[in-house]
């Protein structure tokens, strides 16, 4: 079964269109999202042209603050500071990574945990590690909003994350561990010995790793559910993921591929996140 993450995310969004539409005029306005794009960088300006367009299709509005690579360390945060002041934004998105000879920990830190619509600030990260409410990691959650959409229970299963960031391994363990899930998970890491062997073990795999293709045949137990969240371009030159999806599939009860598997999902959360922001703040839910 290829699990679908693009008409996942289509369906999500169709409900998040319907809900804002009904709760706009109780609230007085739109759910409205501040976009901060430091520098140049050709992808980072199509990750946020794609999110603002996402926003515009269920009607968040969108502040955008485009800044040049040479803004300092101190403006950066004074911007981010003036946007929590501001009663008309609900959510802030720092599109990372930034330029280099910028520092990006403050800055994600200088976002109020309740505009923190990405989720990465400290409060929130651990807000998911003692599984209490608050805005969730965007990727992580998308991972969950597919399994849960498919109705894929890991409930008493063996999960194993590969890759332990901030912004999926870590936080997509906790996640799938907490006592809403019920998963035992291992987290897998550079370091981590006999790979393959642990990886065999699982009845979920989740690879966030970076590394094209790094997921073999040989490393997956039949009947498996893999999680593929690695966008990269291979030496062909064509965009795959963490996962040997050609070779792998075929074993696999459930695959995500890649295009068209966690990336939808994710901008889908970022939005789901906007929303309940907004809500939060004008009323109260």
């Amino acid at each position: 079964m290829i699990l679908d993450g693009k008409a996942t995310a289509a369906s999500i969004r169709a409900a998040l269109r319907e809900d804002i539409a009904k709760d706009r005029e109780k609230a007085g306005r739109a759910p409205c999202l501040a976009v901060i794009l430091v520098g140049e960088d050709p992808a980072s300006q199509v990750y946020v042209r794609n999110k603002e367009k996402a926003c515009a299709d269920v009607g968040i509005d969108t502040r955008s603050y485009r800044r040049p690579a040479s803004i300092l360390q101190q403006e950066l945060e004074e911007l981010i500071a003036s946007l929590n002041a501001d009663p008309a934004v609900d959510g802030i998105l720092l599109q990372l990574p930034l330029p280099e000879g910028l520092d990006e920990r403050p800055c994600i830190e200088a976002i109020s945990p309740d505009k923190d619509v990405d989720g990465l600030t400290a409060v929130n990260q651990g807000r998911v590690a003692m599984n209490v409410p608050g805005l969730r990691p965007c990727t992580p959650a998308g991972i969950l909003a597919l399994l849960d959409h498919y109705n894929i229970s890991v409930s008493g299963k063996r999960a194993v994350v590969i890759g332990r960031s901030n912004l999926v391994g870590r936080p997509v363990s906790l996640m799938l561990g907490s006592r809403d899930y019920n998963a035992t998970v291992t987290m897998c890491h550079s370091r981590t010995p006999d790979l393959a062997a642990v990886c065999r073990e699982a009845d979920l795999i989740v690879a966030a790793l970076g590394r094209p293709r790094f997921v073999t045949a040989d490393m997956v137990k039949p009947g498996a559910v893999i999680i593929d969240v690695g966008i990269n371009r291979g030496e062909d030159g064509k965009l795959c993921g963490d996962v040997d999806f050609e070779h792998v599939a075929p074993l696999a009860s459930a695959i995500t591929p890649v295009p068209g598997g966690i990336g939808p999902m994710t901008i889908s959360q970022l939005l789901v996140n906007t929303a309940r922001a907004w809500r939060k703040t004008l009323l109260g839910a």
